[in-house]
């Protein structure tokens, strides 16, 4: 297993601890998940989320990240729309390469590596940054819906303007340094090195390790669908798992009901569990009895801006 960075002791720190940021994605996606994002953060169930500012549901999610400044928010960057009766737009508009035929962000990732122009991406980026910052929001950090800027289908990344934007604004970026325990693969190891050297001397700070839970409920629809006890069960093994350093683990919790449903081709049973999951007084217990420490992506902003 590869050893962990120095981050740990830049946060002050233990070289041995293990640290961990349970990060809620989609913020913003809709007001599902608005409405279960919101409530997490402010128990302390999550500790950073990322708002996706092309979307219906982002002004909600600005206002909310804008009144409460001492929480951990940040911009999720995007570039795809993945869903077939809900979709967002670039806010650049429509006269790019970021868009499909039906003038929206295309569905998958591989239409973004192939089709993307540095100069759009830069621009469009760019502009969600602002939006956010315009809106009265502290951004913590950056990090990038559905991956379309690591090059994982084609090796064509997109991270040259990713990391000039978190070099300019001083906000850390979602990016590990292994691949361990992360749904790429490890053939990945050599791209994501240079990756990583580029990011350290931009100055940005990136995670030791990223992980999730899977996406997609196993046996979604059928009669062997995974229950939420078995969802938390193996959340709480992943958990378990957690090396020395800092590893973000990056969940997508929303209020499974009418509007998610209709929103989403698949998915709002899951999401609708890991909602329940981070709130689970059994999953707080084994974060502690682990000696787990939670941070937020405030303290590796702080870090990046050397502040505190």
């Amino acid at each position: 297993m590869t050893a962990p960075s120095d981050l740990t002791a830049r946060l002050g720190l233990g070289s041995q601890a293990r640290a961990i940021i349970l990060n809620a994605d989609d913020f913003g996606m809709c007001h599902a998940a608005n409405e279960a994002i919101a409530e997490l953060l402010v128990a302390g169930h999550a500790d950073s989320a990322t708002i996706m500012v092309p979307c219906a549901w982002a002004p909600e999610a600005l206002a909310f990240a804008a009144a409460h400044p001492d929480l951990s928010v940040g911009v999720h960057l995007v570039l795809t729309s993945e869903w077939s009766r809900y979709r967002w737009r670039p806010l650049t508009g429509k006269g790019t390469s970021l868009v499909d035929g039906d003038g929206y962000f295309p569905r998958d990732v591989l239409t973004v590596e192939e089709s993307a122009s540095i100069e759009d991406v830069a621009a469009e980026l760019a502009a969600q940054i602002d939006a956010a910052l315009s809106a009265g929001v502290d951004v913590t950090h950056l990090d990038n819906h559905m991956g379309s800027v690591y090059g994982l289908l084609t090796g064509r990344d997109l991270l040259e303007p990713v990391f000039a934007l978190a070099a300019r604004y001083g906000l850390p970026f979602r990016l590990p340094r292994v691949v361990d325990g992360a749904a790429i693969d490890m053939a990945m190891q050599p791209a994501l090195d240079r990756a990583t050297a580029a990011a350290d001397a931009a100055g940005i700070v990136i995670l030791d390790r990223l992980w999730t839970h899977p996406f997609e409920l196993a046996g979604e629809g059928t009669d062997d669908e995974e229950t939420y006890e078995q969802v938390r069960d193996g959340f709480l093994a992943l958990l378990r798992r957690v090396p020395a350093g800092v590893t973000e683990i990056y969940l997508h919790p929303m209020a499974d009901g009418h509007e998610l449903r209709a929103a989403v081709d698949y998915g709002a049973t899951k999401r609708g569990h890991e909602r329940r999951l981070l709130a689970d007084p059994i999953v707080q217990n084994t974060i502690e009895k682990e000696g787990l420490v939670r941070l937020g992506w405030r303290a590796l902003r702080s870090v990046q801006r050397n502040v505190g």
